[in-house]
């Protein structure tokens, strides 16, 4: 099992998004529009930050799987591999994640803290790990796969001992066409009928629900605990004793933390350039937790090539 070590790809990043960054009091909003065609130079920049986001999983599931990591050619399940052969839909999912980690070490945030991902928490996909050990016995058991349960991203804010100062928690969704109609979907929940009105009303189920009713410390730090006890207990010994206080049942020690929602999708014709799609001027009145938040919008133009071109291409061999 390893550790994620790749840094962002700063270049890529420069050439293929514009950014507009704001930040009103404890807010911060990035609207992040692609600039440039997705191309292979753009997906081989991303390879390998991709390639290290995925390796702790990979290895885990493979292992889980009963299969080498790289297979003979001619064994039945060479080509079963994680994430490459996950659903479309899945690897959207994925591609949201993974996206919000590269944004958070590259892009400054509200309150300009230095953001460090140990580690990925997609082990913990608990319907991928059983939908791969099926399908490398039997590889006519595709289906869809459930998202993974708990925050999508965690990043940490160490100081020079080591300690954690603060941790980042995030929602990351993608959406194929960010329209009006499926942002607030996101944000408020999917509609449905009042019995008393006969309207289509949202549920309130949304982001905003999920986000403003979260525990102090979510269990994806706890995840985050044992990968790290898991993989590099010396290295990141302070960290985790920085955990045992904060996640210990009673008189637990709070630890401050900013709040990240990543709505990234393919643009539509009816939004014009520059235009948000989640205001950016003042704090949601629909945010009422009191952490910092950040949101971030990536407006894409080809996403859907970019992701299949860049799942397509991790671990060649």
């Amino acid at each position: 099992m390893t550790l994620h070590n790749c840094p962002p790809p700063k270049a890529a990043l420069a050439r293929w998004l514009k950014d507009y960054p704001s930040e009103v009091d404890n807010y911060g909003h990035l609207l992040l529009e692609q600039d440039c065609d997705c191309d292979d130079d753009l997906i081989a920049d991303f390879v390998t930050y991709f390639e290290s986001a995925h390796a702790d999983a990979r290895a885990f599931f493979h292992e889980q799987m009963g299969i080498e990591l790289h297979p003979d050619a001619d064994a039945p399940a060479a080509h079963i591999t994680y994430p490459t052969c996950l659903p479309p839909i899945t690897r959207r999912g994925l591609f949201g994640e993974v996206m919000a980690g590269m944004l958070t070490e590259h892009y400054d945030y509200v309150g300009c803290h230095d953001w460090t991902i140990p580690v990925f928490l997609f082990r913990y996909h608990e319907d991928a790990e059983a939908y791969l050990f099926a399908l490398v016995r039997d590889p006519e058991r595709k289906r869809e796969v459930y998202g993974r349960r708990g925050s999508d991203f965690l990043a940490l804010a160490l100081n020079d001992a080591g300690e954690i100062e603060r941790f980042i928690a995030g929602e990351a969704k993608w959406r194929k066409k960010l329209q009006p109609s499926v942002v607030a979907e996101l944000m408020y929940g999917k509609k449905k009928k009042n019995p008393e009105t006969d309207e289509l009303e949202h549920d309130g189920k949304g982001i905003w629900f999920q986000i403003n009713r979260d525990i102090p410390a979510p269990h994806g730090l706890r995840q985050l605990q044992r990968l790290l006890r898991d993989i590099d207990p010396d290295g990141y010994s302070a960290a985790i004793v920085t955990l045992d206080r904060v996640l210990v049942t009673r008189n637990a020690q709070p630890l401050p933390r900013t709040n990240l929602i990543l709505i990234s999708g393919g643009d539509v014709p009816s939004r014009e350039a520059t235009h948000s799609l989640i205001p950016w001027d003042a704090v949601p009145e629909d945010y009422t937790a009191t952490y910092d938040l950040q949101v971030v919008e990536l407006i894409l133009k080809d996403g859907d090539k970019l992701i299949d071109g860049v799942y397509d291409a991790l671990w060649p061999i």
